[in-house]
């Protein structure tokens, strides 16, 4: 059924069901990313023992950062798939890898029962999860882009941002009901293993949603029979700058999500009595869904570019502060997430229009696909691991300065793609047929 095509909704233009099926895989990615970052205090040394704490947190997170450094893979791999057989069959096929990657986890045996194959089968999972994600989001946000009205693209893309908190809030309900149900020491046994295979239930309804979806008009247009699409060579000979400016712009988003999915949370985990970091997680999230379509609203009025420069300011005063003075109680947890929620809510919100906008449709998902997925599993991946061993060696602050460093870049790499806007091509005028002499 379609929505009512009132003005402003984030409805018009496409199906309720469509913008569902689209924007859901975010929340299952992050629900994945954050269940695995607020339990891997739990269940790090089933499968990395060690009597240092530090080094079982340590190859939990390496765990993690592998899988984001199989982003690319995912990103080549669906980009080429998603632009040569249309954007509806990769989205279908992200989830199926995303949803067996998070039951794998929730059903692995641990190092005591199978030894070293524990660690490994984690691997492999995240890897699968990898591959998805790299996939997943920009063939979603081209998805997306491509059917969303011109005016409302900020808008349409801050449903990523309120997908990937709904994921981030139900990883953090699960997480605190469960804590209380069952207390922390059955939530260290088995407890942890509940979410992932929640997870799996997520992806399995999501690929129901999915498999009903329809092909975009501007694939069927301007993409489908054409015969060089999704082509990797392409893109790196003929937009060589598009690319490089889309790594430069996902650069400290990339940053700032590994840390406050994964090291935040752990971090918050360990400072604060039990229970407390779901909770603010929660709140921070909660209040963030609520400011989630007016920030795309204003987005789309002061133009992406302009609302990208004011959210970075604030991110490296508020974020920088945060992080570096992050206690045991509720309102200092509360600034040190919250800070990098507001920042990654808002970004996300302007980010598909920014990437979509400067490759042209037949390498429309590969091209964003391939920037996005490399930065963010050089970046997000190795910043968990960096980030904690830079802790314990007393350089947060140097850390910091980089991260910040990174995150105000994006802001005039993101102007100069402005000279970069793909424009559709041009129609094709039939030659006159030649007159036969008689």
């Amino acid at each position: 059924m379609t929505a009512a095509a009132t003005p402003g909704s984030p409805a018009a233009g496409l199906s309720r069901r469509s913008v569902t099926a689209t924007v859901i895989g975010n929340a299952v990615e992050s629900y994945d990313m954050l269940a695995f970052g607020l339990f891997a205090p739990l269940f790090a040394a089933q499968f990395f023992p060690s009597s240092n704490p530090v080094t079982s947190m340590l190859g939990a997170f390496t765990a993690f950062g592998i899988g984001v450094l199989a982003r690319p893979v995912g990103g080549i791999l669906f980009g080429r798939y998603a632009d040569r057989r249309g954007r509806r069959p990769a989205l279908l096929l992200a989830i199926v890898l995303m949803t067996s990657g998070s039951v794998l986890i929730g059903v692995a045996p641990t190092y005591e029962h199978i030894g070293i194959l524990a660690p490994l089968l984690l691997v492999v999972a995240r890897i699968g999860q990898g591959i998805s994600a790299g996939g997943e989001w920009p063939t979603a946000a081209a998805y997306l882009m491509e059917e969303a009205p011109e005016k409302r693209k900020c808008l349409y893309g801050s449903l990523f941002s309120a997908s990937t908190g709904l994921g981030v809030l139900t990883a953090s309900a699960i997480g605190a009901g469960l804590t209380a149900a069952i207390g922390r020491e059955a939530m260290a046994a088995w407890g942890w293993r509940v979410p992932f295979l929640i997870g799996g239930v997520f992806g399995l309804v999501l690929m129901v949603l999915r498999n009903r979806l329809a092909e975009t008009a501007v694939f069927r247009r301007e993409v489908s029979g054409r015969a060089r699409t999704g082509s990797l060579r392409q893109v790196l000979r003929s937009h060589r700058r598009p690319v490089l400016l889309s790594v430069v712009i996902v650069g400290g988003i990339a940053t700032v999500s590994g840390i406050w999915s994964a090291v935040v949370p752990a971090k918050g985990q360990e400072l604060a009595p039990d229970g407390t970091m779901y909770q603010v997680v929660m709140v921070a999230v909660g209040a963030m869904l609520v400011l989630n379509v007016p920030l795309g609203m204003l987005a789309d009025r002061i133009g992406a570019t302009r609302f990208l420069a004011g959210v970075t300011v604030v991110f490296a005063v508020a974020g920088s502060y945060g992080y570096l003075n992050i206690r045991g109680t509720f309102a200092s947890l509360l600034l040190a997430y919250g800070s990098g929620v507001v920042y990654l809510v808002s970004v996300t919100s302007v980010l598909p229009k920014l990437l979509s906008e400067v490759f042209p449709p037949h390498v429309r998902v590969i091209g964003m696909g391939l920037p996005h997925a490399v930065t963010t599993a050089v970046l997000g991946g190795a910043t968990p691991a960096v980030a904690t061993f830079l802790g314990e060696k007393g350089a947060d602050g140097a850390f910091v300065a980089v991260m910040v460093a990174l995150v105000v870049l994006a802001v005039p790499a993101a102007v100069a793609s402005r000279g970069h806007v793909a424009r559709p091509p041009a129609p094709v005028v039939p030659e006159p047929a030649l007159a036969v002499a008689k």
